[in-house]
């Protein structure tokens, strides 16, 4: 079922993003940069407060009482120009269900509710690449993120209108 999140959901959306973000960006191992990182940024309090900030939107997939992902759309969030639309900020699914078809559902239920024209960054060496080029999503560009001394090469996806 597709639903926006509430605040009961918060507890399981930390869960699932530590779950999700340890399983992307340690595939190397763990180590006190990116547990820093992770351990800092999502928490319980940061879900509350997405909830109540007009700029955001968070829709959940759940199946029963467990949920299997969710999507985070910034709607103030740009890249480059307007006409690249809102940010799809955060797409996580939790990893037995990843090929599932839940993520694109996700993506389709973000594009009826709110348009067709959204991007977001993704990890250079995160397996999603391949689905959100499946998707539609066009490579436009490469956004850089800085955690501890390491710099993390991101690339920019477009969905619709594509403006370098």
């Amino acid at each position: 079922m597709m639903r926006e999140a509430t605040e009961s959901d918060c507890i399981n959306l930390t869960a699932l993003s530590l779950e999700v973000w340890f399983q992307t960006y340690s595939i190397d191992g763990i180590r006190s940069e990116n547990s820093k990182f992770a351990l800092s940024s999502f928490t319980e309090k940061h879900f509350k407060k997405i909830l109540h900030d007009s700029k955001y939107k968070l829709l959940v997939f759940t199946e029963g009482i467990y949920l299997r992902g969710y999507i985070l759309v910034n709607f103030k969030s740009q890249f480059g120009s307007k006409k690249n639309g809102f940010e799809i900020e955060k797409l996580y699914v939790h990893g037995p269900f990843q090929g599932k078809g839940i993520g694109q559902k996700l993506l389709l239920e973000i594009k009826d509710r709110y348009g067709s024209q959204f991007w977001l960054y993704t990890w250079v060496r995160n397996k999603s690449i391949v689905f959100y080029k499946k998707f539609g999503f066009k490579d436009i560009g490469q956004y850089d993120f800085k955690l501890g001394n390491d710099v993390i090469e991101n690339r920019v996806m477009v969905y619709g209108r594509a403006e370098r």
